[in-house]
């Protein structure tokens, strides 16, 4: 590919970290205390279907699969009082969290390689919030690769909307036609393919449970490592 600069994402494409959504999702539940859904638990196969749209998302797909297994706390489940004491607990709990049950994919770092030998530019573009996305990337030491990092709090709305690629490219300084996007799911694919960027998904991330050769992308790849041989580095 005949690219200018490289857009990231973080969840399922850079990093594993359905450990710790678990751990924090399965915290949050407990806090709530709510009649029965003190007793229900999330694993990983549940979070990596409903990752990847933000964290709203992600909770309200915690407290709907709480009440579809026999909940009896459902109005107290629908209540804003409810739903702002799940986003902060969650969110205090993942703060914690963060990293301790992440694990850099194979191949990452040598992608992350292969992109800066080539003399790109690069951003992080994730839907976690960014303090999160910051602190994760500086814990598993590839901060420094990234002049950019941008959270689902970042712009006015989030992935698969192209407006965070969009204003990413305009802070990498490129046009979007010769912007790579590479993630892992249908997201990032929709959200290029709106905004006009090329896509790359990989093909062991998070893509809602569906197959991923089955979204609309330029091409995938096993590992990032492959990146060598996709942009020529």
């Amino acid at each position: 590919m005949d690219i200018d600069a490289a857009i990231l994402d973080l969840d399922g494409t850079l990093i594993d970290t359905l450990g710790d959504f678990v751990a924090a999702l399965n915290l949050m539940l407990t806090d709530l205390a709510a009649p029965g859904m003190a007793r229900a638990r999330v694993d990983r196969a549940m979070v990596g279907r409903w990752v990847g749209k933000g964290s709203e998302h992600l909770i309200h797909c915690v407290l709907n699969h709480v009440l579809a297994i026999g909940s009896s706390g459902q109005a107290a489940i629908d209540s804003e009082a409810t739903l702002a004491r799940a986003w902060d607990s969650y969110q205090g709990h993942y703060g914690v969290i963060n990293g301790q049950y992440a694990m850099v994919f194979p191949g990452a770092e040598g992608g992350l390689r292969a992109l800066r030998r080539r003399g790109l530019p690069l951003a992080c573009l994730t839907n976690k919030p960014t303090a999160h996305a910051r602190a994760l990337l500086q814990a598993k030491g590839l901060d420094g690769f990234f002049g950019h990092v941008f959270g689902g709090d970042a712009f006015e709305r989030k992935k698969p909307d192209p407006l965070p690629l969009r204003k990413t490219c305009e802070a990498l300084g490129t046009a979007p036609a010769r912007t790579l996007m590479i993630g892992d799911s249908s997201n990032d694919a929709q959200a290029a393919r709106a905004a006009g960027c090329p896509v790359v998904l990989v093909t062991y991330g998070y893509n809602h449970d569906e197959p991923v050769h089955a979204v609309d992308a330029d091409g995938f790849v096993d590992s990032l490592a492959e990146l060598e041989r996709v942009v020529g580095a």
